[in-house]
């Protein structure tokens, strides 16, 4: 690793001073030193850091001659007593100074920005801001200040000493200022308001910060890259963006982040608290931020516009990374397989496909995910909520893109298309499927057949014919079904829905598969002709099941009675013989059956429809197995003119 580089020849000599191994030490702080002269030099620094306390009140002063200045205040009465708020106060000139705070009286001006003061000291370090001079210098780092208490306050990051004390909850704090300010949360005291939106604040500076996004001002700005800031801490943690510095390691996974902040927030994910709640629907996020983001979900708020495209995103990260995908930029690379991403967060989710982490966890049956994302969408299917609906017609899922996909099926868009064959797709996945049928791709092999298929979806459905699996079941009359869409096309006959409808001839049809082949009725086209007869038909299926006439072959057998078909569909209806079904029911008398077939000649004795018809006497009959009765009367005899 490269070491750090420095501007500064000084800058450089104070690094190499910090992490150096020293030999001269200082007993009473064990504070060692590179030469004896730096020892020297540094001892009236290290003196003032030492703390001195009142044995009497527990205050602690880095000076002696402070601490018996304080001293005098207890040795001293309180004479002089303010005759609006009665503090009492040592002497006649702290009286006076204090009473200028209610008169509101700052005597003390700045002859360079015209700011007022009330005390003359206060003035003369606040021209220090203009003369630029900070004659305070700490010989740990080099930090330079304008004023000798900021100085005395900063040295305590390096001693780590905290000698102010919250008497409520025993936090403790660099500076009396911290503790004054700290102490405001207990008592929920805000005096800084400001006078153009009414927001109250605890600490001034905050309220002049605030200020600043009235105004638009950005005094801070960035040396490396220009970027403004309104507060000098926000550019203190930009200005780690560059250098790559993350100084603040979380204890539990050793995680860094650039920020106290932000690592408080982290912290959160360990000890999954979330102590800021949504006020409309009780929703509780680990941030304000995480919050101000989600009620916009409510509000209906998008106030991030794409200038290219008009697009309206609720985040501003949101859209920087749609931005790229205009400009095609993907700045995030993956250090394992070199794959490139727009967003951060695109990386960050497919890094864990190499890592196979999965730290979001399902609470109800310990299912873990890869992203938070997909965990929620995951906890709808025990909580069975689908908050996407169809404005159409009504239908409701649990994902938005389900939604956005089932919209094409009214709008009959089709954004995908072959670029071999120009066929067109109402999703992307349909169409990355359909270039496997040209390049003969099958990469999901079953593993007890050795059948190979284009897709695991198809593999899996295949699979439960050997396992003998039917998880999809009919809540009407519980039949059960090894895939969804059988049991989809099941429910229609439960409701008589034909949705699906032959342009030619207006006739309607329960599935899209029976349209199909009833368009192959009107085309006079056959493409697929048998090598043994000659008969053409319009579909490979129908000449497959036609071969078997010659081949003699029955592929499909009861499981109960060993008996076989040569169709799929035989069987089906071979079953219901064993399992007593009748899903066919007359609308007029409500006699079921086990055959659609069976269902419409029985309706002809309630139309009393006889659409057979002898050719020797003309009689008519509602059945063909009635006209074939018939004719033995004539000796089987038939008119064929």
């Amino acid at each position: 690793m490269p070491g750090l580089a420095f501007d500064e020849e000084n800058k450089l000599s104070i690094h190499s001073h910090v992490n150096s191994k020293h030999s001269y030490e200082y007993e009473a702080s064990q504070k060692t030193f590179i030469d004896e002269s730096k020892l020297k030099q540094n001892l009236s620094i290290l003196k003032s850091v030492e703390p001195y306390a009142c044995k009497i009140c527990n205050n602690v002063f880095t000076e002696l001659s402070k601490l018996r200045l304080h001293l005098l205040i207890h040795e001293k009465p309180k004479t002089h007593y303010c005759e609006i708020c009665n503090k009492a106060l040592a002497g006649g000139g702290s009286l006076k100074a204090h009473l200028r705070i209610h008169n509101n009286e700052k005597p003390y001006k700045c002859v360079v920005c015209g700011k007022a003061f009330r005390v003359k000291c206060t003035l003369q370090s606040h021209l220090r801001t203009h003369t630029k001079e900070k004659p305070f210098t700490c010989e740990v780092c080099g930090k330079a200040f304008t004023v000798k208490g900021t100085l005395t306050v900063h040295l305590r990051s390096h001693t780590k000493e905290k000698p102010y004390i919250c008497e409520i909850c025993n936090k403790a704090f660099i500076s009396s200022g911290s503790l004054k300010a700290h102490l405001r949360i207990h008592k929920n005291e805000k005096p800084y308001k400001c006078d153009v939106c009414g927001k109250a604040f605890r600490v001034n500076c905050t309220l002049q910060s605030h200020l600043r996004t009235h105004t638009k001002e950005k005094p801070f700005t960035c040396e490396i890259c220009g970027k403004a800031f309104t507060v000098k801490g926000t550019l203190t943690v930009h200005l780690r963006s560059h250098t790559k510095e993350k100084p603040y390691t979380c204890e539990i996974c050793n995680k860094t982040f650039i920020s106290s902040g932000n690592l408080k927030i982290h912290l959160r994910t360990h000890t999954k608290e979330k102590p800021v709640l949504c006020e409309i629907c009780g929703k509780s996020f680990a941030s304000s931020q995480n919050l101000k983001t989600h009620l916009r979900i409510h509000t209906n708020e998008k106030p991030y516009v794409c200038d290219i495209c008009g697009l309206a995103l609720t985040q501003k990260q949101s859209l920087k990374s749609h931005l790229r995908v205009h400009t095609k930029e993907k700045p995030y690379i993956c250090e394992f397989c070199g794959k490139a991403f727009i967003g951060k967060n695109g990386l960050k989710s497919h890094l864990r496909t190499h890592t196979k982490e999965k730290p979001y966890t399902c609470e109800v049956c310990e299912k873990s995910f890869k992203q938070n994302g997909h965990l929620r969408t995951h906890l709808r299917l025990h909580t069975k909520e689908k908050p996407y609906t169809c404005e159409v017609c009504g239908k409701v899922y649990s994902q938005k893109s389900y939604l956005n996909l089932h919209i094409r099926t009214h709008t009959g868009e089709k954004p995908y298309s072959c670029n071999i064959c120009n066929k067109r797709f109402s999703q992307k996945s349909y169409l990355n499927y359909h270039y496997r049928l040209h390049k003969n791709e099958k990469f999901f092999s079953c593993d007890v057949c050795g059948k190979t298929f284009s897709q695991k979806g198809h593999l899996n459905q295949h699979f439960r014919t050997h396992t003998g699996e039917k998880p999809y079941t009919c809540d009407i009359c519980h039949k059960e079904f090894s895939q969804k869409c059988h049991l989809n096309e099941h429910y229609r006959t439960h409701s008589s829905e034909r949705p699906y409808s032959c342009d030619k001839c207006g006739k309607d049809f329960a599935t899209k598969g029976s349209l199909n082949y009833h368009y192959g009725l009107h085309s006079s086209e056959n493409f697929f002709s048998c090598d043994v007869c000659g008969k053409s038909f319009s579909k490979k299926c129908s000449l497959n099941t036609h071969f078997r006439t010659h081949t003699g072959e029955k592929p499909y057998s009861c499981e109960l009675c060993k008996k076989d078909f040569a169709h799929k569909w035989h069987l089906k209806q071979h079953y219901r013989i064993h399992t007593n079904e009748r899903p066919y029911s007359c609308d007029v008398c409500n006699k079921d059956f086990s055959h659609k077939f069976s269902l419409n000649e029985h309706y002809r004795m309630h139309t009393n429809e006889k659409p057979y018809s002898c050719d020797v006497c003309k009689k008519e009959f509602s059945r063909k197995s009635y006209l074939d009765q018939h004719y033995r009367t004539h000796g089987n005899k038939r008119s064929f003119s």
